[in-house]
């Protein structure tokens, strides 16, 4: 059967063709290429289909035979010999196919690919090059080829360009960081950007840039000084900002440090690196002056479309690390507020209410989550517990022998049902029960 992915490939593939065929002078010869090619061709595609790369090259081979200057079977064979790991050949029908037609951008992909399982970077650069022109978005692909292959200076110019005109990820930020902090290029950047500052103190982005590579390098002091230089020549730059947050908390200023820190935090140009570093400075000094708390709820909301960290659920684990069970409560549920499918976090969060010994709430959320996560085996147990502190024997027997069909390779927690367990079967007078759990844990523990 032929697979759905291919049907456009069959589309384009048979336009590609089905043109030159049909301007045959005879009208014989031109059903009877059709068919053989027709057949020939749809052979190909169900043998590679089902990985036949053999079978699906002799097919397409007998293609090339009645169309030799047809790319987009040149461009099959060579994805067939590509499946089979056949470098050389794929290269060379890849090759041919972009002779024939270079404006399709398939083709440079499939050069592309070969160059890139072969680890052949020097050869993918120029391949590349031409891949920018179908989808500028290769330009990242480019940064890393000259990264593989120490060109520094040209992926540091790249990222520059790419950085004028919209923001880096991670990976490109990562990379340009990498390029700074070598011997190479960090002490002529940073005289560059100190002479520039001198000669044009009422540029911004030079500032900024030092700031960066400065904090890039943990010289905070530095930074700061900066900053403040900044500060002085630009009262209205948010920049200033990122150090005079550290500068007034050290002077136990916590309004303008407050001030400072949501400057920083309104700038959609500041790396959520930078704010990260900013409201953790901050968290820690409100945790010390409780007063300020309120800015941290205030804060919170500012990382809502960060994908990697839930700020509520971090500032959680901080205040449970301080033994602050109220606080820990309060973000857990913000941070599971905002992330509805975090079953780390709700677990972290039933074990806080359990230290709290609100039993009631901890059936409650764990019976609610079970809803959601119906084979999430500590949830059971949670309820379990709870249960059995609530003295609702019953019901945590039973809670806790659904769960331990869900127990998989986890001796701990398979341990702690077993005395929960113990202890429910125990109120219930049910002695059988509580005798084979008890030598189900004895043989655990063994």
């Amino acid at each position: 059967m032929i697979k759905k992915k291919h049907i456009a490939l069959f589309t384009f593939l048979l336009f590609s063709f089905g043109n030159h065929l049909f301007a045959q002078d005879n009208p014989d010869a031109i059903a009877l290429v059709d068919d053989q090619l027709e057949n020939n061709f749809y052979e190909a595609m169900k043998q590679r289909g089902i990985e036949n790369y053999d079978k699906a090259i002799v097919a397409i081979q007998k293609c090339i035979e009645k169309e030799p200057k047809n790319a987009s079977f040149q461009f099959e064979l060579g994805k067939n010999y590509l499946s089979l790991k056949n470098y050389v050949d794929a290269e060379k029908a890849f090759k041919k196919a972009v002779e024939l037609d270079n404006k399709q951008r398939w083709y440079w992909n499939g050069l592309y690919d070969v160059y890139y399982q072969t680890k052949d970077y020097q050869k993918s650069i120029p391949i590349v090059e031409k891949l920018i022109e179908f989808d500028g978005n290769m330009r990242e692909d480019l940064v890393s080829l000259y990264m593989n292959t120490n060109q520094h200076a040209k992926a540091l110019e790249l990222l520059k360009d790419m950085e004028s005109k919209s923001k880096l990820t991670s990976t490109m930020e990562f990379y340009k960081l990498k390029i700074q902090e070598s011997n190479a290029y960090s002490k002529p950047q940073k005289e560059q950007l100190e002479e520039a500052i001198k000669k044009n103190p009422k540029v911004e982005q030079n500032y900024i840039d030092l700031i960066v590579l400065y904090s890039s390098f943990n010289q905070e002091d530095k930074a700061f000084e900066v900053a403040k230089q900044l500060e002085k020549e630009i009262p209205n730059s948010d920049w200033a900002h990122v150090s005079l947050v550290k500068f007034h908390l050290t002077n136990n200023d916590g309004e303008n440090a407050s001030k400072s820190m949501f400057k920083v935090l309104d700038n959609n140009r500041m790396d959520l690196k930078i704010k990260h570093r900013v409201f953790n400075e901050f968290l820690i000094f409100a945790v010390k002056n409780p007063t300020y708390l309120k800015d941290i709820d205030k804060a919170i909301p500012y990382f809502n479309d960060d994908k990697e960290i839930n700020v509520a659920k971090e500032v959680a684990k901080f205040f449970w690390k301080k033994n602050d069970l109220e606080n820990a409560t309060k973000y857990f549920e913000k941070g599971i507020k905002k992330n509805s499918d975090d079953v780390e976090a709700m677990g972290f969060y039933l074990e806080v209410v359990i230290q709290k010994q609100d039993f009631q709430l901890v059936t409650k959320k764990a019976e609610e989550y079970l809803e959601s996560f119906p084979t999430q085996s500590d949830f059971y147990f949670y309820a379990g517990l709870g249960y059995n502190k609530l003295k609702e024997f019953k019901k945590a027997k039973s809670t806790l022998e659904n769960g331990l069909d869900f127990v998989v390779e986890n001796q701990p927690l398979e341990a702690n049902f077993y005395k929960q367990l113990i202890i429910s079967c125990e109120n219930l007078n049910d002695k059988v029960k509580k005798e084979v759990y008890s030598n189900k844990l004895k043989q655990l523990q063994k």
